[in-house]
């Protein structure tokens, strides 16, 4: 269910509304703030709106679709015949062993390459009118993974888009993207959430999360509540506790402290709130920064940028967790130092 998009609701359904939709909408945005929830929502609603008549159809101000409607059921059990989702999936040209999620969106989900085994591609769909309404909706969740060549095939069926077909793409980053495809699409931009609305899509995406732990993912979300609910059993109030502690003790104090984490944390079995605890300590300091001035800014910012670089780095190199730990402990405890 959407929370907090209404605003890019109301400008998708005018569209839809008036006769002059779009056939292509660039969804842009942070990760985590609903993007790809409003992509879904938007196609199934579409995909209802241009069915044929029903006594559940969608009737609302929002894109509220009863589960008993054949558009939800179908898209429900996978089976809808004008709905193509494409994003990054495991590579089927490998030994099952060996297989493993694509980095990126390749040219073989767009259109049919010899020898790969991936289907069906894109195009092959394409090719024939929408079979069950008057539209067909695809989702591109993220545009971004694209790689080259596959966002080259992509921008052909942009720039001759098959009748009734209407493309959503999902994007993290797009300045990244080929100038070409942004000006084939609408864009439609997304804002991080207010805490009230974060809040909400946490609670019903995890509802046995404590008070403290609600309010705890809460913070570290900063408006983009998907980003947030990987740690939603990492207890994360705990940790937070424990930097807030970090950052108030004194000195002498604060190695004991940091060490004590540290240890924690190197544990296999915390291998979740060491990966929490990556993005916690970052994100900490930011939002001490922003009460900040002077040179106790100064030594928060600089302490931001080695913490940020150090998480950053981590699980990529395969740093040892305890001595990372100890490393982002220490920056937040000496962010205050004088």
């Amino acid at each position: 269910m959407l929370t907090g998009h209404g605003a890019q609701v109301t400008a998708f359904r005018t569209a839809f509304d008036t006769g002059v939709m779009p056939h292509a909408w660039l969804l842009t945005g942070p990760p985590g703030i609903g993007k790809g929830v409003f992509a879904r929502e938007a196609a199934a609603w579409v995909l209802a709106r241009s069915a044929p008549p029903h006594p559940l159809a969608p009737s609302g101000d929002d894109f509220e679709l009863s589960p008993e409607h054949p558009t939800a059921a179908l898209l429900a059990a996978g089976s809808h015949l004008d709905f193509r989702l494409v994003e990054r999936v495991v590579n089927p040209n490998v030994k099952a062993s060996d297989a493993k999620l694509r980095k990126e969106i390749a040219i073989d989900q767009i259109v049919r390459r010899k020898d790969s085994k991936f289907e069906p591609p894109l195009n092959e769909c394409l090719r024939t009118t929408p079979a069950l309404g008057a539209w067909r909706v695809v989702i591109i969740d993220a545009i971004d993974d694209m790689n080259r060549n596959a966002a080259n095939a992509l921008l052909k069926y942009l720039e001759e888009p098959p009748p009734g077909t209407l493309f959503l793409c999902v994007s993290h980053a797009p300045g990244r993207l080929l100038p070409t495809l942004r000006s084939r699409c609408r864009r439609l931009a997304f804002q991080p959430l207010n805490d009230t609305d974060t809040a909400i899509v946490l609670r019903r995406a995890a509802p046995d999360l404590s008070a403290e732990d609600l309010a705890a993912l809460v913070a570290v979300a900063d408006g983009a509540p998907g980003r947030a609910l990987r740690y939603a059993d990492s207890g994360i109030a705990a940790l937070t506790r424990t930097l807030d502690e970090l950052a108030a003790a004194p000195p002498g104090a604060a190695t004991g402290v940091a060490l004590s984490l540290s240890r924690s944390l190197a544990l296999k079995a915390a291998t979740p709130r060491y990966e929490a605890f990556l993005d916690l300590a970052p994100a900490h300091l930011a939002r001490a920064a922003r009460t900040q001035h002077g040179g106790a800014l100064a030594r928060t910012l600089a302490a931001w940028e080695a913490a940020n670089a150090l998480a950053a780095s981590a699980v990529a190199l395969a740093l040892d967790p305890q001595t990372v730990a100890f490393e982002l402990a220490t920056l937040v405890a000496g962010a205050r130092a004088k």
